[in-house]
């Protein structure tokens, strides 16, 4: 049994998906509820913070995809992978961050880095995910495109090649199913760099008509963005977004390695995903 923390999520549900399809037995954890699981699909209710309730998630699961809401700085890295280590699991697959490795000084970060250390230090099988920007955080625009047909967004011409969060899920699913893929730390990416101009203009040919963009300055995004995520983790956004190092602008193989198929661009997940824009 396959237990996937996360799992309404946008890599929580396709990967639930993805697994059930392959015919695994999956058990599904949220806080929330889960409507229109796959048939055949368990649904738990629970929450990392709470380590005391992980032995029941846990038991009888062989792997456990472990994903750590926001960035994880309530949680308790080590004790949630002992809690799996006493249930007899035998694989974790952690979804990660690529600014791990190339941000390490990162504070909004520092969370993830404990959590990969534990993961690594359990004795267990182990894959870590590091994805890169998600191509899903255009759904930021999806109110200004739905009423006014235009995105205000910062560092309009910086581009990064942001991964669909399904890519993502494939991924951890060849990694929850397979043991070759353990001891392995996986970047994942799209297949080009994308600017914010470019991802709007994508848009716009999903939703059929026109959609403007306007440049936003760095400090306009951040008062924005505060509203609703930490202000450390908007910083090391905006510190990626404007300045992004060069590995953050080149595209990682491991998608492709792992799926034998090239990453999804934008404009997959874009036509995917018109209707949160039409």
């Amino acid at each position: 049994m396959i237990v996937v923390t996360g799992a309404t999520g946008n890599v929580g549900r396709p990967l639930v998906e993805a697994l059930a399809a392959a015919g695994e037995e999956v058990t599904a954890v949220s806080r929330r509820p889960a409507d229109g699981l796959p048939a055949g699909v368990a649904h738990r209710p629970g929450d990392l913070a709470d380590v005391d309730g992980l032995k029941e998630l846990f038991e009888g699961a062989e792997a456990v995809y472990l994903l750590v809401a926001g960035l994880g700085d309530s949680l308790r890295p080590r004790e949630i992978v002992a809690a799996a280590v006493a249930c007899g699991v035998r694989r974790i697959v952690l979804q990660s961050s690529q600014l791990v490795g190339t941000r390490t000084d990162s504070v909004s970060h520092a969370p993830l880095r404990a959590f990969e250390a534990a993961v690594r230090e359990s004795g267990l099988e182990w894959t870590v995910l590091r994805p890169g920007g998600f191509a899903s955080n255009a759904y930021l625009w999806a109110d200004q495109v739905r009423s006014a047909r235009a995105v205000a967004a910062p560092f309009a011409d910086v581009a990064l090649p942001v991964v669909d969060p399904a890519d993502i899920a494939e991924v951890a699913a060849a990694a929850l199913r397979d043991p070759a893929h353990a001891g392995r730390t996986y970047v994942l990416t799209g297949p080009a760099a994308v600017s914010p101009r470019e991802q709007v203009r994508a848009l716009a040919d999903v939703v059929g008509e026109p959609v403007g963009f306007v440049s936003q300055s760095a400090a306009e995004a951040r008062s924005q963005l505060v509203r609703f995520l930490p202000e450390e983790a908007v910083d090391g956004m905006l510190s990626v977004m404007g300045e992004p190092s060069a590995e953050e602008r080149r595209v990682s193989p491991d998608v492709e390695r792992v799926l034998g198929r090239a990453p999804r661009p934008f404009s997959a997940w874009a036509a995917r995903n018109a209707f949160a824009f039409a």
